[in-house]
């Protein structure tokens, strides 16, 4: 059975799930459910039709589903969907879905969110994702599984960020990020890909220099880069890494590709 402190306010209508503990001073809103075997520990505000996953386990003062940070939000009931085994450290804060931008923020499995990181609106977070301190998305991102955002990071809005992507702290992210790219500077750069990430997702040699021969040729090759990019379209039979990466590239957005410092040639 769930067990809820004395001192929690849980209004009419919210669903608790089996086994899931409600700590001291927590506020669960009417249009909230909360799956089983979740952990509040105390001081949680969670709001809107916010829905949270089995197994997730959140730290004091996090808050959740309050109103889109957007000038264009009207008070409109709109949601937040996280999915399981998800931790959120102190002071997490994640935003609702603006109706403009499809009306709702996801955020995937077993993320693992440290102290003051920050979800906005309309974003779209992948599974298996690690925020460090206070990493911040703007709104309508889009970041793919595996992603690691280093500490006191932002992410500026209707930025993408490929999957297995590595953010180093202190990074302003203006451009999108290639699947399997390392990122670092003040006005974040590609410096190359996530060798140590491919690895842990046991990419062979083989295939590791497959990809980094692509990647070379690619950013650093001769000519201007969208020749470049031309020339490159057959590799994605190599291997499915390119392929990926092909893809994320020619389903571009918002944003201009992150591109290493020194490729003096335009997107």
């Amino acid at each position: 059975m769930s067990t809820i402190d004395p001192t929690a306010r849980i209004e009419d209508g919210a669903v608790i799930g089996e086994g899931t503990s409600i700590g001291p001073y927590c506020i669960i809103g009417p249009d909230v459910v909360i799956g089983a075997k979740c952990k509040l520990i105390a001081h949680v505000h969670i709001t809107a039709q916010t829905t949270i996953g089995d197994g997730c386990t959140l730290y004091p003062f996090v808050s959740l589903g309050t109103p889109p940070q957007s000038l264009s939000y009207r008070g409109e009931l709109t949601r937040l969907e996280i999915g399981a085994d998800c931790t959120l450290r102190e002071s997490v804060t994640m935003n609702a879905g603006t109706v403009t931008g499809g009306g709702i923020t996801r955020v995937g499995d077993r993320g693992y969110f440290m102290n003051c990181s920050h979800v906005g609106h309309d974003c779209q977070v992948g599974n298996d994702v690690i925020f460090a301190t206070s990493a911040t998305l703007g709104g309508h991102c889009e970041i793919g599984d595996f992603v690691f955002i280093g500490g006191l990071s932002a992410v500026h809005q209707f930025t993408r960020v490929g999957p297995q992507v590595m953010v180093g702290g202190v990074c302003g992210v203006r451009g999108d990020v290639i699947p399997f790219g390392l990122v670092n500077g003040q006005y974040a750069t590609l410096e190359g890909l996530n060798i140590i990430g491919m690895k842990r997702r046991k990419f062979s040699r083989e295939r590791l220099a497959t990809v980094r021969s692509f990647y070379q040729q690619l950013f650093h090759g001769p000519g201007m880069f969208a020749e470049r990019l031309s020339e490159a379209q057959p590799l994605a039979a190599e291997d499915p890494a390119i392929a990926e990466i092909l893809a994320f590239i020619g389903a571009a957005k918002h944003r201009a590709l992150c591109l290493p410092a020194d490729d003096g040639s335009r997107h």
